[in-house]
């Protein structure tokens, strides 16, 4: 078998463990399926973090209106200490704290989740500080003193941004539980097969008859979910299954 084939798969997976592999699998899928419209049902968390008591108060009320979940915290330290939040959320974050400045607070988020939109407040006008803030990937910067409803439109597209991450997130996992599923020959076939080799060539290459390759190729696709091989290229692709050089297009 050609080393480049090697290099392209995943170590083989061990005789006889393969059924059960099959079965985790689709339990796995099942799992995240059966999630995936539960993302959408939890009740969306806005993290407010504010040394300013009145309105840390107040933002929890507007919040609490809206059908949200306000969790408050007075310092930095208090918010990253936190249990991280499953549901969508987003961060409503105050520019000036006492123990950490904004820009440290969202490099921190950027870190541990990478995903969470977050809205500056402040009530100093800085531009610098502004773009800055903005360039570092912050959803919007509002200065004190900023309407209900600006904040809350701002909420929302936060919100609506955290949920498309979680789906595309819960998606991302499915695909790769479906390609766990596949067995380590299955593996090399469909590294074949996206690299754009025929079924002659790939059992050339393999070692086996062409027969075989055409069954493995339908368990691939199966397992896969795949409806073309246009749609498996794509899934390679974002699961950075390395094509083999020698035969890509």
């Amino acid at each position: 078998m050609n080393a480049g084939v090697n290099s392209a798969v995943s170590s083989a997976t061990q005789p006889g463990t393969q059924f059960a592999v099959d079965a985790l699998a689709r339990l796995t899928a099942a799992s995240h399926e059966l999630t995936l419209p539960l993302v959408s049902q939890v009740t969306p968390v806005v993290f407010v973090v504010d040394d300013d008591v009145s309105v840390r108060e107040s933002l929890e009320l507007l919040i609490r209106c809206e059908g949200w979940q306000p969790q408050t915290f007075a310092s930095a330290k208090e918010f990253l200490d936190r249990p991280r939040s499953l549901g969508p959320s987003c961060l409503v974050l105050d520019y000036s704290l006492p123990d950490l400045n904004g820009l440290e607070v969202q490099k921190r988020v950027a870190i541990e989740c990478p995903d969470m939109p977050i809205i500056f407040i402040t009530g100093h006008r800085d531009v610098p500080m502004t773009v800055q803030a903005m360039k570092a990937g912050a959803l919007e910067f509002l200065i004190k003193p900023f309407s209900d409803g600006v904040l809350l439109d701002a909420i929302r597209d936060g919100l609506d941004r955290s949920r498309g991450a979680l789906r595309r997130d819960a998606d991302m996992q499915q695909l790769r539980d479906r390609y766990a599923s596949l067995s380590c020959r299955e593996r090399q076939v469909m590294a074949l097969v996206v690299s754009g080799l025929l079924n002659k060539q790939a059992a050339g290459e393999l070692g086996i008859s062409e027969i075989t390759v055409k069954a493995h190729r339908g368990k691939v696709m199966q397992k896969m979910q795949a409806d073309s091989l246009a749609n498996l290229v794509k899934m390679a692709m974002r699961l950075h299954i390395p094509r083999i050089p020698q035969f890509q297009a």
